[in-house]
């Protein structure tokens, strides 16, 4: 499974963004994904997943509010709009795939595939 993210970009608090994740090959409209973050000299930190149908999601604290993760049942893309952007948001955002990852969905172990990240600038 390839993943290719996009949508990133330079933004002023309170502005939005939506980005996209793009995957392909065997099966990777079944995997459970997710949105990750890692701004400079931090851990990559989860922001947001949705199962593989599309219908259950979930949500770091910092964004809940802000941020929709949404898919297709079965399909890719997975986007990730933002809303209310804040400085502390930015960061390179990364998708993440992996089947079953859901059950663990705020760890960065249990997915198999990784896009290449998009990244995300926020002035105040």
């Amino acid at each position: 499974v390839q993943l290719q993210a996009s949508g990133g970009g330079l933004v002023q608090a309170g502005d939005s963004l939506r980005l996209s994740c793009a995957a392909s090959g065997r099966t990777s409209g079944g995997h459970d994904m997710g949105w990750f973050r890692q701004a400079p000299g931090k851990e990559r930190e989860f922001v947001a997943a949705i199962d593989w149908s599309g219908e259950i999601t979930y949500y770091s604290d910092s964004v809940k509010g802000r941020f929709t993760i949404s898919k297709d049942k079965a399909k890719t893309p997975v986007f990730l709009q933002m809303n209310s952007l804040k400085p502390e948001d930015a960061g390179v955002y990364y998708c993440a795939a992996g089947p079953g990852a859901r059950f663990s969905y705020y760890r960065p172990d249990v997915y198999d595939y990784w896009g290449q990240g998009t990244l995300v600038t926020v002035s105040s």
